[in-house]
């Protein structure tokens, strides 16, 4: 990247080049996300400054973002932190980084009526706590509850609630879900949980394999070990009405359908992603 003048356009053109040959995937997109942070502006507003010319100082800090991003490193974690429904969630490697998937098993829930405004939400595998925070913005009245058996997630978690000013509303436990909870004393309960196979972890992006903690990607043999071992105290906790919302693998809906309905659970349903792949399972404990 030595060529000049070193305009937008240009660091937009070599750098993605330069990624993409070291195997980078998504290049381009990576350096636009570092670009607007370095320049203050939208992704897409970077079209608009194509001929701007890039003082010494941004230059250089393109270069060292790029040159992190070379080695595999998350453009999350480069920036510290991602948006996520249209809030800022610090990112580190304590938990995995949110995908944009997670915000539709946000939705879904959101959107389920069975969800009252006073109703108590619990998030298994808080992780960032981007799930039950962002429940407890969307409904203020409600209880929310996140679990995690990571010390370092549960920490992450509570920065991310107190930098978004809902610390005092959401209750952060290491506990287990039957040790947190009275029996049909839960309105909801929510998870993004390890699903990925043991061999496919190693077949993952690097940004992905080497980032990401383990405990928060690893599902076991079939990918399905801790969804397998949260459904039946699921079961357990849920009031007569309640329901359960899964993030899942785009092949496991069948499996996992089974496995709610060894357990009572009904009115099972299948959502897929913005991809067309099955992504979210619910369903409910019959009234």
């Amino acid at each position: 990247m030595s060529d000049t003048p070193h305009t937008v356009k240009h660091i937009l053109e070599v750098g993605p080049a330069f990624l993409t040959e070291r195997g980078i995937l998504e290049a381009r997109l990576k350096c636009e996300l570092l670009a607007a942070r370095l320049l203050n502006c939208k992704r897409l507003d970077l079209y608009m400054r194509f001929d701007e010319v890039l003082g010494e100082p941004h230059l250089e800090a393109m270069r060292r973002g790029i040159k992190r991003l070379a080695t595999g490193e998350p453009v999350q974690h480069i920036l510290g932190e991602v948006d996520f429904r249209g809030h800022r969630i610090k990112v580190d490697r304590r938990a995995l980084i949110p995908r944009p998937e997670t915000e539709g098993l946000v939705q879904t829930l959101l959107d389920w009526p069975g969800l009252g405004d006073e109703g108590c939400v619990v998030d298994i595998g808080t992780g960032t706590g981007c799930i039950i925070i962002s429940l407890a913005l969307a409904r203020p009245t409600c209880r929310c509850i996140g679990l995690d058996i990571s010390p370092d997630a549960l920490a992450l978690a509570k920065e991310n609630a107190a930098a978004l000013g809902v610390e005092a509303r959401i209750q952060f436990s290491a506990e287990g879900l039957a040790d947190c909870v009275e029996p049909e004393s839960v309105d909801a309960i929510v998870a993004n949980l390890p699903y990925i196979a043991t061999a496919a972890c190693e077949t993952l992006p690097r940004d992905v394999r080497d980032h990401d903690p383990r405990l928060a990607l690893d599902g076991g043999a079939d990918g399905l070990d801790v969804i397998r071992d949260v459904v039946p105290d699921a079961a357990i906790v849920l009031r007569p009405g309640g329901g359960i919302f899964l993030e899942i693998g785009e092949t496991q809906a069948d499996a996992v359908r089974t496995m709610l309905r060894s357990e009572g659970f009904r009115e099972i349903k299948v959502t897929q992603d913005l991809a067309g792949r099955d992504r979210v399972i619910s369903g409910t404990i019959p009234a």
